[in-house]
């Protein structure tokens, strides 16, 4: 994939995303998905609660090996009809040398529902 270059945005364009950290609490494959996915529910704490969605990172991860996994993930985009499943929320993530998702949360344990600042 070609980077261009960045626009430029103001902190207020930054601050209309609502990225936090949560946890997941447990994932199931999604075999009626177009594109191989896994379903994913995760855990934001008290203020949010737990979301769903569903990502495409069957290429490095397996669903029985996410559950307690903390990662980032947009909260604040409108829910998406992805097939039978309703997503969301948005998980992020950057892509390897082949385009694969690998997935980004913190490198120590934080409080689930933590902001991104």
């Amino acid at each position: 994939m070609k980077e261009s270059t960045p626009k430029v945005i103001g902190y207020d364009d930054f601050a209309r995303l609502d990225i936090r950290v949560g946890t997941i609490l447990r994932a199931e494959d999604y075999p009626e998905a177009r594109i191989p996915a896994v379903k994913i529910w995760i855990d934001f704490g008290p203020e949010i609660g737990e979301k769903k969605t569903s990502a495409q990172i069957t290429k490095h991860y397996s669903h029985d090996q996410l559950a307690g996994r903390q990662v980032a993930a947009v909260v604040n985009f409108p829910p998406r009809q992805i097939g039978k499943f309703m997503s969301e929320v948005l998980v992020l993530g950057f892509p390897d040398a082949e385009g694969d998702v690998v997935m980004i949360g913190p490198d120590q344990k934080v409080p689930d529902g933590g902001r991104l600042y």
